[in-house]
């Protein structure tokens, strides 16, 4: 997607932002015993690719993936 801001990068863009825990099915819920917030790493069409623990673990997967993160709330 071709954007009119230059200040955005030319790479693929990832949408970082806190995801509700009690919208992760069951399955994923029993996975994270004692987490209090979890971080979603989306696509432009709001896809979810992986959660993180923390913000921060969230900009690091991005990047590790050549997306280029960014902060939605």
């Amino acid at each position: 997607m071709k954007t009119p801001y230059p200040d955005l990068p030319d790479s693929r863009i990832a949408y970082i932002r806190q995801v509700p825990l009690d919208a992760l099915p069951d399955e994923i819920r029993a996975q994270l015993p004692g987490v209090v917030e979890v971080y979603g790493i989306h696509t432009e069409e709001g896809e979810c690719l992986a959660l993180a623990k923390n913000r921060k673990m969230a900009f690091v997967l991005a990047r590790q993936h050549d997306l280029a993160p960014v902060s939605a709330h």
